[in-house]
């Protein structure tokens, strides 16, 4: 036995050697060089064979796999191939992996004159998100570097996109490193890293930018309210980190339930809300927004029916005012 399989490799080297490779059968009985299958798939090597046929043997490299129905592999994944037709000398490789790629012969021995069947097996293996940033909080105007690493054969592509509020998707770039310079608030939100090489479905991981900036004052709307009646002034700022509020009265503080008068805070709303007006509520208003980033005010103006105002009138603190809120602010802004 020994003497016979030396003999169907020495065999099988003179044939590389001399004799022009014939190529094996596929799965699907066309004549190819090459076999691909994915990663965890099965591959069926086939040879076909006749009745002259003395000796024959599957190798991988100079490895024997099978020598006739006898096992030489200790690789429980491949089998011989049986209920097949007499003139056919399959092997099957279970759960492929990438080190199974390479060069596989059928060693044929006809009258003592050794040919070969060769094919060479593809292993492709589905892209995947091997290494990504983890989420990241800027300030408003910095450099962000994010970077996406995959893996796959054939190689994996990168594609960058942008989750942008409304639910819908922007691309952003095409490759493995994401630079947003002088990024801005518009910019923050989640940014989805897609690898794929069309082996399987895309793996897909998203890193979370957040961006720091100062408020801005969205929302500032003078009322009218008869005496006697509820009224409510709102203020909406929009910020990150959110912001706080405070409300003042030409040059004093409003204080919460002092004289009739709440302060709500809800994110980024805040109401002064007036139980009962009195003619002595009527006035200017000014709504300050402060953040770590920075600070903002605008002008609110609380009147009476038939009163002459300018709803959109810009805000201007009287100066005792001023120094009150800059003195307030630098307080604030000495807790972080």
């Amino acid at each position: 036995m020994y003497n016979s399989v030396c003999f169907i490799v020495l065999s099988w080297v003179i044939s590389l050697l001399v004799y022009p490779g014939v190529p094996a059968r596929s799965g699907d009985s066309v004549l190819k060089d090459n076999i691909t299958v994915r990663q965890g798939d099965s591959a069926v090597l086939k040879c076909n064979v006749d009745s002259k046929v003395s000796r024959v043997a599957w190798l991988n490299r100079s490895t024997i796999l099978f020598a006739g129905n006898e096992k030489w592999s200790l690789d429980p994944r491949v089998v011989l191939m049986e209920n097949t037709a007499v003139t056919e000398y399959s092997i099957k490789i279970q759960n492929v992996d990438v080190h199974d790629e390479g060069p596989y012969a059928c060693s044929i021995l006809t009258n003592k004159k050794p040919k070969s069947t060769k094919v060479h097996l593809i292993v492709q293996v589905p892209a995947r998100i091997t290494n990504i940033s983890k989420d990241v909080t800027v300030n408003e105007g910095s450099n962000v570097n994010l970077m996406c690493l995959a893996a796959g054969r054939p190689e994996a592509n990168i594609i960058w996109k942008h989750h942008l509020p409304r639910g819908t998707q922007k691309f952003v770039t095409e490759g493995e490193h994401l630079v947003l310079t002088a990024v801005t608030k518009e910019q923050s939100g989640s940014f989805e890293c897609i690898a794929s090489n069309d082996i399987s479905s895309p793996d897909v991981r998203t890193v979370q930018v957040t961006v720091n900036y100062p408020p801005f004052i969205s929302k500032a709307r003078s009322t009218g309210t008869p005496v006697g009646q509820k009224g409510t002034l709102q203020c909406e700022a929009s910020a990150v980190p959110r912001a706080d509020f405070e409300w003042y009265k030409e040059d004093r503080r409003v204080f919460n339930g002092l004289n009739g008068v709440k302060i709500e805070n809800q994110g980024k709303q805040s109401m002064l809300v007036f139980f009962n007006v009195s003619e002595e509520d009527y006035g200017n208003y000014t709504c300050v927004a402060v953040n770590p980033m920075g600070i903002t005010n605008a002008s609110i103006i609380l009147y009476g029916p038939g009163a002459m105002h300018n709803v959109n009138g810009a805000a201007v603190l009287p100066r005792a005012s001023v120094c009150l809120l800059l003195t307030m602010t630098s307080l604030y802004l000495l807790k972080f």
